[in-house]
């Protein structure tokens, strides 16, 4: 097999849904750009890629497939992703979707969930969930109303009184419960609920729910709260002791202690993607900036991922505007270290980005140890091929740029 299809790479695209279960990141969805139109990408098809050896897989699905779509809500429960919501051709969804990713036979089968009790959102987009005791609990996003049923939680943004149907931005929660297959909206006990949003993230903590940023009609912001999920109350914004992180949307904010969030990237308030990175800790109530990571490639409506040892692998997005310039959608994994590896995956490490000096012992290790080994080669080696690549596109594109301007 060619080195070309071996390091296949998962399709650029933005909007898109990710998961980490067990050793592999799955990719499903999300649209790209093409001659100025927005393509979703193919609805039957989902990626995995293997977290020690770096390699990517596609496999075709079946099943009561969900239409094409960007801004779904996918997470992951017990081995199976559910993905709610999104945007697609005909407009705003509220459909529920699951697919079970520990298949044994390899056949990825997705199935609709339409025998449920209770009440599902109204259609919406560009929404975040926590996952908490077996439930989904869905918070925020942008979408479509009747006026039968606007409320306080809808800031309303157009409207065609012809059709008495409305947009605008969300900050109901709503809660599907997967053992009783059922949902229903928690009555909140009290505190003060963040203002409607779309494009912002959560995460979970414990069982405190938190959520950062996001954009309402120009406004993009900068606010942290967090729903406590067994009260039912809000914190109220939470004050922050130092130096705050800039307003954004289409970011990521990812678990990576039991204290601490990582927040990534975005669109900035003056609309310039984002590659900075922050670790909030919740008991001091401090943002800390990580100085380390490379200014060169922002990142906005990505996903971010917890990988075994606390890395975070950032797939996807766009490292250009959206709303202006949208052509640069990406296919590269960012893989961000956020604590010092264990010492069996800095040895691994070490012998994977030094395999030809260490060639004639690598043979002599013991026969699970050379598995890991042996995967480990083929990440750096793959690793390397897709640098190369990058680096050679980069070259082009530059050089392109050049001779467009003289």
């Amino acid at each position: 097999m060619e080195d070309s299809q071996l390091f296949c790479v998962a399709e650029e695209r933005s909007g898109h849904c990710a998961v980490v279960d067990g050793n592999f990141l799955y990719v499903w969805g999300g649209y790209v750009s093409i001659e100025d139109n927005e393509v979703y990408l193919p609805n039957d098809e989902i990626w995995t890629y293997d977290i020690d050896s770096g390699l990517w897989t596609m496999h075709l699905m079946e099943g009561e497939l969900p239409t094409s779509m960007s801004g779904s809500c996918g997470a992951c429960i017990n081995g199976k992703l559910y993905v709610f919501g999104g945007y697609d051709d005909k407009g705003y969804s509220n459909r529920l979707y699951f697919v079970n990713l520990r298949t044994r036979d390899g056949n990825y089968i997705w199935e609709k969930i339409t025998n449920f009790e209770g009440k599902p959102p109204t259609p919406r987009d560009k929404l975040s969930c926590w996952v908490y005791k077996d439930r989904l609990i869905y918070f925020g996003g942008y979408g479509c109303r009747r006026h039968n049923e606007l409320q306080d939680c809808f800031d309303v943004h157009d409207a065609s009184w012809e059709e008495q149907i409305f947009w605008g931005w969300h900050n109901d929660v709503h809660v599907f419960d997967t053992k009783t297959q059922s949902w229903f909206q928690p009555e909140i006990k009290g505190g003060v609920p963040p203002q409607p949003r779309a494009a912002h993230t959560c995460a979970v903590l414990g069982n405190k729910g938190y959520i950062f940023g996001g954009r309402v009609l120009q406004t993009r912001m900068n606010d942290l709260h967090y729903l406590n999920l067994d009260t039912w109350t809000w914190s109220g914004r939470v004050l922050i002791n130092g130096e705050n992180p800039r307003h954004r949307s289409w970011h990521t904010l990812t678990p990576i202690a039991d204290d601490k969030l990582f927040l990534f990237g975005g669109l900035s308030a003056d609309n310039i993607p984002l590659s900075d990175g922050w670790i909030h800790n919740v008991i001091t109530n401090c943002w800390k900036q990580l100085t380390h990571l490379p200014k060169t490639r922002p990142r906005l409506w990505h996903t971010a991922c917890l990988g075994k040892e606390n890395e975070i692998m950032v797939f996807g997005g766009s490292k250009d505007d959206l709303l202006s310039l949208d052509t640069g959608h990406c296919n590269d994994l960012l893989i961000f270290q956020t604590q010092p590896y264990s010492l069996l995956r800095s040895c691994l490490d070490c012998i994977g980005k030094n395999a030809i000096i260490l060639e004639s012992q690598i043979s002599l290790l013991p026969p699970k140890l050379l598995q890991q080994v042996l995967k480990k080669i083929t990440f750096w080696t793959a690793a390397n091929h897709r640098e190369e690549q990058r680096a050679q596109k980069e070259e082009t594109e530059n050089k392109c740029q050049r001779i467009s301007s003289n």
